[in-house]
């Protein structure tokens, strides 16, 4: 038994060792901060990002690569950011600054060509919505990927809806029943009239940047939305019809499209739209046995086959590696997370443009295009 000094001084001792642990490496040390870097600053998503960086201690933003003097300096004085981040070549910025990660605010028309250059870096990729332009260059984008190494991966802001994962869980759980038809809008008033930058603006109405008007903008949601409900299968056929409501505004683009999936046993009807009254991303899921639709980011309607009526339901917060685009990423580069299957993944957005350059074709010949699984 000790005597009461010498307790007195194993317990100074032992107080002593504890605050010494950070030293001694005994106290768990945070991982470094994920360096990410960005490609382009054509698109204008690029703004939410650079004003979510605050609430990200977690990543740190290295280096931006951009070859127009006037993009660089706008954002330079907009968010304060040091002259010595920017960079005009893609390929010398990542030398200089070894990021772990490239985010692309590219025209769509350029996601090929800068994954092909992260790729022979080694660094992973994220890509603003859709995943390309077409399916050639999705298949390129993959084979780049695979002989690489990397993970490349797609941001739709509807990954990050908590209604969305409800839905999706109310499907796998069986509460709804066998998926029969799915119903998604997405869209705004159009990029014009909300306002976007003149510099993005431009490669949204070009279809040779953007592959096509709001078919590609805003239907890519609904078709990755489906795709991942109905675990990467592909559709028997896709249909689509655009319309030009307002040509004197986008003379070289639709600006309003639907497209139908059908299914073996299940059929999709996908609205996209630059000529809603408002701004909209909304699903509607319909089983045998009952129904989820989504409003907004975080609440639902649900209603069951034994239910007297619907109910609105809020959905519970994401938990925190799948809250947000750079949460995400992290937890996959730290090996957290692996992205198969999943809305963000590469195997779903193959299917995804396989669909979308259906849906171009349709539209433009008038008739259904026949598809199959796409070869591995």
């Amino acid at each position: 038994m000790l005597h009461l000094p010498a307790c007195l001084a194993f317990r100074s001792s032992f107080l002593g060792l504890l605050l010494a642990a950070p030293a001694l490496g005994f106290a768990q040390s945070r991982p470094a901060p994920l360096r990410v870097a960005v490609v382009g600053l054509e698109h204008g998503h690029v703004e939410g990002f650079l004003a979510s960086l605050k609430q990200h201690s977690d990543v740190e933003l290295v280096g931006i690569a951009d070859a127009d003097p006037a993009l660089t300096d706008k954002y330079e004085q907009k968010y304060g950011l040091p002259e010595t981040l920017f960079f005009k070549s893609m390929a010398n910025m990542i030398e200089v600054r070894h990021p772990q990660a490239v985010l692309i605010y590219t025209s769509i028309a350029e996601h090929r060509h800068a994954i092909e250059i992260a790729g022979q870096y080694g660094v992973a990729v994220m890509v603003e919505k859709p995943l390309t332009i077409s399916l050639e260059d999705a298949l390129a984008i993959r084979a780049v990927a695979r002989k690489y190494r990397i993970p490349v991966l797609v941001n739709y802001e509807t990954t990050w809806y908590a209604s969305n994962r409800v839905a999706y869980d109310e499907v796998r759980q069986g509460r709804l029943g066998a998926i029969r038809r799915v119903v998604v809008h997405d869209g705004h008033q159009g990029p014009k009239e909300i306002g976007v930058p003149p510099e993005f603006l431009g490669w949204l109405t070009d279809p040779a940047q953007n592959g096509a008007g709001a078919l590609y903008d805003f239907g890519c949601y609904g078709v990755d939305l489906m795709t991942w409900l109905m675990r990467g299968e592909t559709p028997l056929t896709v249909t689509a019809v655009v319309n030009h409501d307002k040509p004197q505004i986008y003379r070289n683009v639709d600006d309003d499209a639907t497209i139908v999936l059908a299914y073996p046993q299940a059929q999709a009807v996908i609205q996209a739209s630059w000529n809603w009254p408002f701004a909209r991303k909304d699903m509607e899921v319909y089983g045998a046995t009952g129904y989820a639709i989504t409003v907004g980011a975080d609440r639902l309607r649900l209603r069951h086959e034994h239910d007297a009526e619907e109910r609105l339901s809020t959905a519970a917060p994401l938990n925190s590696s799948e809250k947000d685009s750079l949460s995400y990423l992290a937890a996959v580069l730290r090996g957290q997370l692996k992205p198969t299957g999943d809305l963000t993944a590469l195997d779903t957005n193959v299917v995804v443009m396989q669909i979308l350059d259906a849906a171009r074709e349709s539209a433009r010949t008038g008739k259904s295009v026949r598809l199959a699984k796409v070869g591995e």
